[in-house]
């Protein structure tokens, strides 16, 4: 039988090690991985655009573009992915989000934005994301769509997948799977990434 000195000794340090285990996930930078049949992806997630961080979080968290594809590829532009465009553009409130345009996140090479229809509140379709492949940049996208993350790693993929032979509604003709998912590194390996 424990006595009260060793049962409070025991308390303290089931919290203790509680606490200290949810500080270091808390501490731990959540970034997108994205496989495919060319290799990995990974992107950092933007704190500035808090609610589009969160909804891709959430969508690869629950597995929602493991059945989907790279549908739309146009190289020189962007490589497009997630739930297909249609004619009648995006209406399912669940997928819909308000944008979060900021000047300082700009369409440069590698930058990850979320895809919208042509809607003049510029709402953005979270089902949806896209890679600039274009090392200039598409800066003429940029205060209309937002930006919402970075390539930090496997760019060199985002290239082959740009070079995949796609039909003339910009599909590569043999699908480009993914599978996306969140990765939770430490501060220091998540800065060495940033930094290559």
């Amino acid at each position: 039988m424990l006595s009260n000195r060793s049962l409070f000794s025991f308390i303290f340090l089931f919290f203790l090690t509680i606490t200290l285990g949810l500080s270091q996930n808390q501490q731990k930078v959540p970034v997108g991985e994205i496989k495919t049949p060319y290799g990995k992806i990974i992107i950092s997630l933007d704190e500035r655009t808090p609610n589009h961080k969160e909804s891709f979080i959430e969508l690869a968290t629950a597995g929602y573009w493991d059945t989907l594809t790279f549908n739309r590829v146009i190289p020189n532009f962007v490589n497009q992915g997630g739930c297909p465009d249609t004619e009648e553009g995006f209406n399912d409130p669940e997928y819909l989000l308000a944008p979060e345009i900021k000047p300082e996140l700009t369409h440069k090479y590698g930058a990850v934005g979320a895809g919208r229809d042509g809607n003049p509140e510029k709402i953005s379709a979270r089902c949806q994301f896209y890679i600039i492949q274009n090392p200039e940049g598409v800066h003429r996208l940029d205060g209309d769509y937002t930006v919402f993350g970075q390539v930090i790693a496997g760019m060199d993929v985002v290239e082959k997948i740009a070079d995949a032979e796609t039909n003339d509604k910009d599909e590569p003709l043999i699908p480009v799977t993914m599978k996306v998912k969140i990765k939770y590194l430490s501060p220091s390996k998540f800065e060495k990434l940033q930094r290559q």
